[in-house]
C-alpha cells in the first residue's frame, strides 16, 4: 500500500483551495519542486498562465477563477483592487474591461490583456480575502472606483455592501457621503 501522495495529487489538493491556481511558490511550500510543474504542464495536467503561475486543469471552475489568476500574476503581495473587488463580490453593475490588481512591487512579466497591474501599496489593515483571494477592503474599493463607474452605481453598491454585511452602517454612510460630494 502506498502512503505517500504523488506530486499531482498534492497539487490537486492545493488547487481546490486556490481556485485552481498554482504558483511556483505555493507548490514549493507544499513540497513540489518547480521542475514537476513543467513536467505536469507537458503532460496536460497544468496549463501555464504566466511567469510562475499555472492552472490545474482538474480543479473545478468558479466565477472567481479569473480574479485568482490575476492576483497570482501580480506576485506575493498583490491584491485585487477597486472595481475588480466590486465585481468579485457582485456589488452592482460593474463591466470590467480588465481585472485591476495592485502590488507594491514592479511587475515586468508579460500579462494577459485582461489584467492591469498598478504599482501601489494597500495597507495591511485595508486588505482581506474574497474566498481566499487577497483583496482590498470594500470601502477603499468603492472610493477607488470613482471616475470609472457612475456615482449612482457606486452608491447602490455601497448600500448593497451594507445589506450583505460587507460594510457597517457608519462606513456605508461615510462612503455614500463622500461619493455624493465628489
Amino acid at each position: 500500500m502506498r502512503l505517500t501522495s504523488s506530486y499531482r495529487q498534492i497539487l490537486r489538493e492545493l488547487a481546490y483551495d486556490t481556485h485552481g491556481v498554482i504558483t511556483v511558490a505555493s507548490a514549493r511550500e507544499a513540497g513540489v519542486p518547480p521542475v514537476e510543474l513543467r513536467k505536469l504542464t507537458a503532460r496536460g495536467a497544468l496549463r501555464r498562465i504566466g511567469h510562475g503561475v499555472y492552472r490545474m486543469i482538474e480543479a473545478p471552475s468558479s466565477n472567481l477563477d479569473e480574479f485568482a489568476e490575476a492576483v497570482a500574476l501580480g506576485g506575493e503581495e498583490a491584491v485585487l483592487a477597486d472595481e475588480s473587488v466590486l465585481a468579485a463580490y457582485g456589488l452592482g453593475q460593474v463591466n470590467l474591461r480588465k481585472i485591476r490588481v495592485v502590488t507594491p512591487r514592479r511587475v515586468r512579466s508579460r500579462l494577459p490583456d485582461t489584467v492591469e497591474i498598478e504599482q501601489r501599496k494597500v495597507p495591511l489593515w485595508d486588505s482581506g480575502y474574497i474566498e481566499g483571494i487577497p483583496a482590498m477592503g470594500v470601502e477603499s474599493a468603492l472610493l477607488g472606483s470613482r471616475g470609472r463607474i457612475m456615482t449612482e452605481r457606486l452608491v447602490d453598491a455601497a448600500r448593497k455592501a451594507e445589506q450583505r454585511g460587507l460594510l457597517d452602517s457608519a462606513a456605508a454612510a461615510r462612503v455614500i457621503k463622500e461619493l455624493e460630494t465628489s
